[in-house]
């Protein structure tokens, strides 16, 4: 039974039972396995009578609901490759993946997208709205006797999901269905782990975009699972769709964990008195604890917090929540401890979109804050003489689509090439410590190529020197500009720049330096290049400043 033949019938067998929700104002609505079935099976009508087959794509463009679901999944069950692009990118970028990936269909969340493309691609593959494909459907369509999904070869391709590389070239990351049978039995061995011997249904929310491969992943594990997905809808009230759901568990970027973790701390900043002064020395003490540097009042202090204070704080956050689950960029060793403090356990997952999402998973009976856990079942990884990370086994993807140059670069002897510099300790734990590749990955988790920007800033600056972006593991971008610039100049061009950009690739601050980088100083190479490492640790004072600055 491979991984789509196994959510059909898990689907089946809750027939009965809530598996996916939405929150609606301010409500909950759910869909059974029979009814979800039911919308699967009304997509696949409408896909067969588009004239779609096997291997044609088709592109997703809306955001998470149980349509997008039933859609994703009666794609695969049709043998058609879905291509699911993030709502929120520039059009231009859209366009250009789009055009890519050649599709015979594309499925738009609104009108407003789809004109916007249109305008800007006037001969665009015909087109679909998502809510119409459902609302114009016969409920006879909804009924029983659900088809089985087609068979699916190991090798057969089942998505295309783009990821950007360190020329700004995106790149359309080919995974197969054997892929997701080997990734999804690693995830739902691990989450059984976490789970243990769980009655009824467990609890997941979800907010990421289901676009990106770990978030794609862990909406597949939950429909192999005795789950309920509760979707949210509206980022903008978050917390209040999170209460509802009442989660167990949900996937995580550092960035939203890091807020929360500020915001517990302002609020006992507020709170003042005595519950501050127990939450800073628990606090204190639980760090010393983790440095092995704890005094006997320590032991103290950590006991009266334990038993008066952060109990009430985990409760604050959600009364079921068992474990918090972060990817897609690093961690703070700090704020995973901060999560532990409070009795409950960050599990750190590694990985990129070529290696299906997923390399290393935290074990939750043995997790070592600041690492990412140990290499997931059935693949290998080690270390070469640079100090890459190298990964091989049955989640490695099948190619870049339609670049067999950019593939050949990253896959050598069945071995996936990840740009990123880390380490194993005895029992098998890694540590990702740094990237080869000059990938911006923010703590949101979104990878940006720095030197297209880099580029369009120098043009519009003529009298800057050297341009390099900043913003690596925070939450934003930030740019250094050397030579003689004014910071109305620099404004304006970023203003401007900004305008065009999506929200994650525009940048909120600056630094000029009057030194320009050169091989003297130790700041370019000897054909030129920028010494990135070098440049961040030669300005980290000032980098750090404008983010402070930024905070305060």
């Amino acid at each position: 039974m491979n991984y789509l033949e196994n959510i059909f019938s898990t689907l089946k067998q809750a027939s009965m039972r809530p598996v996916l929700q939405e929150v609606r104002n301010g409500e909950l609505y759910s869909v059974s396995g029979s009814d979800f079935l039911g919308l699967c099976a009304t997509a696949r009508n409408f896909l067969q009578r588009s004239g779609l087959r096997k291997s044609d794509r088709c592109v997703l463009l809306a955001s998470n609901s149980i349509y997008w679901t039933a859609m994703d999944l009666a794609l695969m069950a049709e043998g058609i490759v879905v291509v699911p692009l993030y709502l929120r990118q520039a059009p231009a970028e859209l366009v250009g993946m789009i055009k890519d990936s050649e599709p015979s269909l594309i499925i738009y969340g609104n009108k407003e997208l789809r004109d916007e493309i249109s305008k800007q691609w006037s001969s665009a593959p015909r087109s679909a709205l998502l809510d119409e494909i459902f609302q114009n459907s016969s409920p006879a369509e909804s009924a029983t006797d659900i088809p089985s999904p087609i068979q699916l070869a190991t090798s057969d391709p089942v998505a295309i999901i783009y990821t950007s590389g360190t020329s700004g070239e995106t790149k359309g990351v080919i995974l197969t269905a054997g892929n997701l049978n080997h990734m999804l039995k690693c995830t739902t061995a691990r989450l059984d782990l976490l789970m243990g011997n769980h009655a009824g249904p467990e609890k997941v929310f979800h907010y990421l975009p289901c676009n990106f491969a770990g978030s794609w992943i862990l909406m597949l594990s939950c429909l192999s699972r005795d789950s309920v997905l509760t979707l949210s809808t509206d980022l903008t009230k978050l917390m209040e769709e999170m209460r509802l759901a009442a989660p167990e568990y949900f996937l995580n970027v550092p960035v939203l964990l890091e807020r929360v973790r500020t915001g517990i701390e302002n609020k006992m900043k507020e709170k003042g008195g005595l519950s501050l002064r127990l939450f800073v020395n628990a606090k204190n003490a639980w760090y010393r604890r983790a440095d092995h540097q704890e005094t006997l009042l320590d032991l103290l202090w950590l006991a009266l917090g334990r038993a008066f204070l952060f109990p009430l704080i985990r409760r604050s956050l959600g009364q079921n929540l068992k474990a918090l689950i972060c990817g897609s960029a690093p961690l703070s060793k700090e704020t995973q401890l901060f999560f532990l403090m409070l009795g409950l356990p960050v599990l750190q997952v590694y990985g990129l979109t070529e290696t299906t999402a997923i390399c290393t998973m935290d074990d939750p009976r043995r997790i070592e804050p600041g690492r990412v856990g140990p290499a997931i079942d059935g693949i290998e990884m080690k270390v070469d003489e640079s100090g890459e990370i190298l990964v091989r086994g049955p989640n490695i993807f099948a190619g870049y689509w339609n670049k067999p140059a950019a593939t050949a670069e990253v896959l050598h002897d069945g071995w996936f090439h990840t740009g990123d510099v880390g380490e194993h300790d005895k029992s098998g734990n890694w540590i990702i410590s740094g990237r080869i590749k000059n990938l911006i990955i923010l703590n949101s988790g979104h990878n940006i190529a720095p030197e297209p920007i880099e580029e369009m800033i120098s043009r519009e600056l003529p009298a800057a020197k050297q341009v390099v972006l900043v913003g690596n593991g925070r939450s934003y971008m930030t740019v250094i500009v050397t030579g003689c610039v004014t910071p109305s100049e620099i404004e304006s061009v970023i203003s401007a720049l900004n305008e065009k950009m999506p929200h994650y690739k525009r940048i909120r601050g600056f630094y000029i330096s009057p030194e320009p980088f050169t091989m003297d100083n130790g700041l370019l190479t000897a054909n030129g290049k920028l010494k990135r490492d070098a440049i961040l640790k030669r300005y980290k004072q000032e980098v750090d400043a404008i983010y402070s600055q930024a905070k305060a």
